[in-house]
């Protein structure tokens, strides 16, 4: 299993770059671009979208895979937090009152941060430090619970994912946790997130707290509000009728 530096090499080699030509094209010091092939540092997603625009492939393709079993690192799950909530590495920094290069190793792997640290990086954030903990296991259910919704069974999932139905089975069961590369492209099939497998449900606030400024402008248009209104005083079976027919209109892909 190539690891990302030697993937990174192999593309170069194919490409026919010398180390310098990539560093110039890619924009990165020379230095640094040669400990990134070697081994010494692991670069970060900036880094990974830069090089792989210079080789014209998607950045999934230069990243290294995670043992089927491993599931997310906590570095891993901040970076997806951090950049699902448009926050700079600096600015969570700045929040956490941690020092950018350490949180920056942090999210790299490099180092793996204490359990108050995760705590400090979660208040950051703004979700409950479990959030980053172990509890891969919610993962799963979510999974299972967005694909019935989406009407898609396992198969289907899996083709327009990239993997194996067996691998979205696994997952769904609580057998196998994600790496970061099958969260990203399953998440991309269903047109979410990364972040929506990684927070603890049930709260309004962690959810509006990772809407972008259009979505919580579309939230205040007085026409949705009205919807919002109505919907307060349905009953139960009136609201899961209303539900019903939202799942039903999406499936049939209707424009």
């Amino acid at each position: 299993m190539l690891k990302t530096g030697e993937k990174i090499r192999a593309f170069r080699e194919q490409r026919g770059y010398t180390l310098q030509e990539l560093s110039r094209r890619a924009n990165l010091s020379l230095s640094y671009l040669s400990e990134i092939e070697r081994g010494a540092k692991k670069p970060s997603l900036k880094t990974l979208e830069k090089i792989a625009r210079v080789f014209n492939v998607d950045k999934a393709q230069l990243v290294e895979e995670t043992p089927a079993g491993a599931g997310l690192l906590p570095g891993e799950k901040i970076r997806l937090l951090r950049t699902g909530k448009k926050m700079s590495l600096q600015e969570l920094a700045q929040k956490a009152k941690l020092s950018v290069s350490y949180l920056s190793e942090i999210e790299r792997g490099t180092v793996y941060p204490s359990l108050a640290t995760l705590r400090r990086v979660a208040g950051g954030l703004g979700v409950p430090a479990g959030s980053l903990l172990g509890r891969e296991a919610c993962v799963g259910e979510r999974l299972k619970k967005l694909r019935e919704e989406r009407g898609l069974t396992q198969s289907q999932l899996a083709r327009q994912a990239g993997v194996t139905p067996g691998l979205i089975g696994q997952i769904e069961q609580g057998k196998v946790q994600p790496s970061l590369k099958t969260l990203e492209k399953v998440a991309g099939a269903m047109g979410v997130s990364p972040c929506y497998f990684l927070l603890e449900s049930g709260s309004a606030e962690q959810i509006l707290s990772m809407a972008g400024p259009g979505l919580r402008e579309l939230l205040l248009h007085p026409n949705v509000q009205a919807v919002l209104s109505l919907i307060c005083d349905l009953k139960e079976k009136e609201l899961q009728f209303i539900l019903n027919f939202i799942q039903l209109y999406k499936r049939s892909g209707v424009s």
